[in-house]
Formats: structure tokens, C-alpha cells, sequence
């Protein structure tokens, strides 16, 4: 670069920013614009207002860079004009605009926040909780459980039937537990719990005897009218003459109930005779038919030919 283009570069740079001091002027005095642009010849009266302006504040100003600045003005050289909607401009607006809406934010999210919070540790760790503890129910305790109780009454039964029934129960209750079905899991705790204790006890069979009681009924057969069914009602008492309920089938419906009273099935010739025990006094001499042993559960009746039972009547 030669010496005579150095020396160019500052007088240049000068006549730029007088001409953008001009435009900046001629903005500022808006009545003198509109004056002197109203009328003919705008340009001279411009620059030569312009020339006034200057040397009374003792700036020498060419009238070439006057003339540049009236034109500048004209064609809006130095006038900023703001850009175009667009993302950049909207995103720039809006992180102008943050002190209206960033406290309102904060706020949304910490309340967001809170809720989340509070959902976790007052909904979601409970329920978690729970759902661990039922795991380790179904899984160890339950099962635990189950096996104690089988071994209880295990060490009592004493027939076949007995330890078939509790071994059922207790595959039941595993099955159960295995499936995630607490209730039914529980429900054969109860009921091994139950088998124990029926065959913890001797239960004597009698006869139901007391006023206003049944002691007897017949069915007829519904395929042959000429045949029927004699029953005695009977219930289980402890040596204590308590009534207690035992497990029974009935030989209609197979249906399986526990209960404290049911109809044995007899000969006739047994149910007249205690028909006829009955009649002279209404109390029934001989009523003891049979026992539950101890380990069984299953009645054993000394009456011979008794058999079936039923569970209403």
C-alpha cells in the first residue's frame, strides 16, 4: 500500500462521519426539513442552511460533503431500520421481554416441581413401599406360613383322607401366593388352621333333639316317587356339650360346607324307630350315632347303613 493511499484513508474517513453528522443534524430539525424540502431548489437552501449551521459552531464543512449529506438524508443512508419478523427477532423480543415472564415461569416450575415431589414421596415411594412389602408377604412370609400350618396338622392326622385334605390345601394356598392372590393365599392359612383344630378335638355325633327342632325328614326321589331318602339331623358336640361345625358334603350337589348341623342318611327302619323314641316324650333317649375321632375328620356313625348326608332341608 503507498504512502498517498495512507494519507487518503483518514481524510475520507472524516468526510463519512461529517456526512453522517449532517444526516444526523437534518434529522434533529425536522421543521427545517420540512421547510426547506417544500420549497424549489431544496438542495441549495439545504446546503446552504447547513454551511450557516456549521460555521457558527467553526467547522469548516466542503459544500461536496454537505451536497453528500442532504443526499444521504434523502436516501435514508444512515437511518437505522429495524429488521424484519422472523425466529432470530422473536426469539431476541423474547428474551428482551424476560422480566414479565420469567418470574411467572420460575414460579410454574417450582410449583411443577413441588408437585412432583410431592407426588413421589407422598404417592409414588408408599406405593412402591407397599407393593415391595407385598412381594416379600407372598414370597416369604406367606409361604412360611403355609408350611407351618401344613406341618401342624400333618403331626395330627391320622387317616388318609385327613392328610389328603390338609396336602391340598396347602399346594392351594402356594398356588395361590405364586399367582400374586393374597386373599386366597390367607384364606388357606385359615383353613389349615381349621383342619388342625378339627383334628385336635374328639366330637361326639348325636341327634338334634331340643323343643321345635327337626330331629328327622325323608326326600323323595325325584325319578321314582315310590323311593325315598330317610335323614336324621344330626350335630358334633365336644365333651363340654358345645356345638361344633365340621366339614361336610352333601351327597346331592357336592357341595362342601362347614356347619353345626346336617341330615344323615339312615335305613327306615333306624328312622322309625327314632321317630317313635321321640313321640312319647318328645325327647330322644338314645341319640348318640356316632363320633369324630381324633386325627379324622370325617364322622364314623355307629348306626348301621348310615351313609350320605345333606345340608338342607
Amino acid at each position: 500500500m503507498t504512502d498517498a493511499a495512507i494519507a487518503e484513508k483518514p481524510e475520507k474517513l472524516d468526510d463519512v462521519m461529517l456526512a453522517m453528522d449532517i444526516v444526523d443534524t437534518l434529522r434533529h430539525r425536522e421543521r427545517l426539513i420540512d421547510r426547506e424540502l417544500s420549497a424549489e431548489a431544496r438542495e441549495e437552501k439545504l446546503v446552504e442552511r447547513l454551511r450557516e449551521i456549521y460555521s457558527a459552531q467553526g467547522i469548516d464543512a466542503p459544500d461536496h460533503i454537505l451536497r453528500e449529506g442532504v443526499r444521504a438524508l434523502e436516501e435514508k443512508r444512515f437511518v437505522y431500520e429495524p429488521p424484519k419478523g422472523g425466529l432470530g427477532v422473536r426469539l431476541a423480543k423474547f428474551y428482551i421481554s424476560r422480566d414479565r415472564w420469567l418470574k411467572p415461569v420460575a414460579v410454574i416450575t417450582g410449583i411443577a416441581a413441588f408437585v412432583t415431589a410431592a407426588y413421589e414421596f407422598g404417592f409414588e415411594a408408599p406405593r412402591e413401599a407397599r407393593a415391595e412389602q407385598a412381594r416379600i408377604e407372598l414370597s416369604e412370609v406367606i409361604p412360611a406360613d403355609l408350611a407351618q400350618e401344613r406341618d401342624a396338622a400333618l403331626a395330627l392326622a391320622e387317616t388318609d383322607y385327613a392328610r389328603t385334605i390338609v396336602e391340598t390345601l396347602y399346594q392351594d394356598g402356594m398356588a395361590a401366593a405364586t399367582a400374586g392372590e393374597r386373599e386366597d393365599a390367607s384364606q388357606a392359612i385359615d383353613d389349615l388352621k381349621l383342619v388342625a383344630d378339627d383334628l385336635a378335638q374328639t366330637l361326639s355325633i348325636r341327634i338334634v333333639s331340643e323343643p321345635g327342632e327337626r330331629s328327622g325328614v325323608f326326600r323323595i326321589h325325584d325319578d321314582d316317587p315310590n323311593v325315598r331318602n330317610y335323614y336324621l339331623i344330626a350335630e358334633a358336640v365336644t365333651a363340654r356339650g358345645d356345638v361344633a361345625s365340621l366339614e361336610i358334603t352333601s351327597e346331592e350337589d357336592r357341595d362342601s360346607k362347614r356347619v353345626t348341623k346336617w341330615g344323615v342318611r339312615v335305613p327306615e327302619a333306624v328312622y322309625n324307630r327314632v321317630a317313635a323314641d321321640k313321640q312319647d316324650d318328645q325327647i330322644i333317649q338314645d341319640a348318640l350315632i356316632g363320633e369324630k375321632p381324633k386325627g379324622a375328620l370325617l364322622p364314623v356313625y355307629s348306626v348301621d347303613g348310615a351313609g350320605g348326608a345333606i345340608l338342607e332341608w
